[in-house]
């Protein structure tokens, strides 16, 4: 068996190891641009702490072409010649993409794929340190940043090993005042960035290995997480759940979850992780009947029932158990529907049937059973 595996240079995880950020930075260069969130007086304690002359940028939603043109012309009028990202997955996608166009020169459009030129980045990024604030999207061990275009109402990827985080610095505790909702939806989009790489056609044993422990910890900790945000035991095992699910889908692919959801972001601008939520018990019931009927000896089946083993903490667990606790667990997080124009059902189903995560599903689903996903999942 042949597979390549990359991931941050050093991961730094621990509660309250957010306190050595200054250690981290100060040796990667002489000035720091900040990409964070729209309120960066949320991080004025780490702010304040760094000992380098540093410059902020913001970014309020997904990042767009622009925001990475806006930050990163920034980064250049500030000297910066590091990039750290404090905060969800937008924000490290954009310092991500900020920090290769540091060190390779040019245009977002350059380097994107699907909607640019998608040319090969050629040099490493300038130094590049993820803080995340959220347990979701794993971005802080991805080879890859997400930008949406809106005027082709398509995301894509900026992508290369040379994009990795020099640092990762995971401390749960700047996970503890997420409100519930942010909870709910990063935790299943956690969640599922282990289960689509579990079951995912290019799995190898070191994904199946980090996309195991990332389903236990989500079994253990997401509802807890959930009901009491201060539980700093199960915010640990949700900060774990991402970080795995984040290496896991970095060097196994996804599958019609990430699908939909790349999809529908770009055409609607529904968040990222809700979209996930909504679409993880349609698609997995989805796969699984496909699979019955078509392909019953795939080895996805067995996975299916290794994660309710590994979800529900029960060795005896059947994959119908399983799915009872996602669709218990997507209820009581109160996951809402995701709203989509009926109209624009073909045009859904056409792009997600195309999407590089749906190339991931372990068996490809027919035009009638992603329509069948999209009705499930939509208001």
């Amino acid at each position: 068996m042949d597979f390549d595996f990359a991931t941050a240079g050093r991961l730094v995880f621990g509660a309250g190891r957010a306190a050595q950020l200054p250690a981290v930075v100060a040796p990667l260069g002489s000035r720091v641009l900040v990409c964070t969130g729209a309120h960066p007086e949320r991080h004025a304690a780490l702010l304040s702490s760094l000992t380098l002359p540093y410059a902020v940028s913001t970014v309020d939603a997904e990042p767009t072409v622009d925001d990475a043109r806006t930050a990163t012309a920034a980064a250049r009028e500030h000297g910066a010649d590091i990039v750290l990202g404090i905060g969800g997955g937008s924000v490290l996608d954009l310092a991500k993409t900020v920090a290769m166009l540091l060190g390779n020169g040019g245009d977002p459009l350059d380097y994107l794929e699907v909607v640019g030129r998608g040319r090969p980045i050629a040099r490493p990024s300038a130094p590049f340190v993820a803080v995340p604030t959220t347990a979701g999207t794993g971005a802080e061990v991805t080879a890859n940043a997400v930008l949406t275009a809106p005027d082709r109402a398509t995301k894509a990827s900026v992508r290369s090993p040379l994009m990795l985080a020099r640092v990762a610095l995971v401390d749960p505790l700047l996970t503890v005042d997420c409100p519930p909702a942010v909870t709910a939806s990063s935790g299943l989009d956690a969640l599922t960035q282990c289960l689509e790489p579990l079951v995912s056609v290019r799995a190898n044993p070191v994904t199946d290995a980090l996309a195991r422990e990332g389903l236990r910890r989500a079994g253990s900790g997401l509802r807890r997480a959930f009901d009491d945000g201060s539980d700093v035991a199960a915010r640990t095992d949700m900060a774990l759940c991402a970080v795995s699910g984040g290496m896991a889908l970095a060097n196994a692919k996804l599958g019609a979850a990430h699908g939909f959801a790349g999809v529908l972001g770009a055409l609607t601008g529904v968040p990222h992780g809700m979209a996930c939520a909504a679409f993880l018990v349609p698609v997995v019931e989805a796969n699984l009947r496909a699979l019955r009927d078509r392909d019953a000896a795939n080895p996805a089946v067995e996975r299916y029932a290794e994660a309710a083993r590994l979800l529900t903490g029960d060795p005896g667990a059947s994959t119908e158990d399983g799915l009872d606790w996602l669709r218990e667990t997507v209820a009581r997080l109160g996951v809402p529907r995701v709203a989509v124009d009926p109209a624009r059902a073909a045009d859904v189903v056409t792009r997600v049937a195309g999407a590089s995560s749906t190339q991931g599903n372990p068996i490809a689903l027919t035009g009638d059973e992603l329509h069948a996903v999209l009705a499930a999942a939509t208001a």
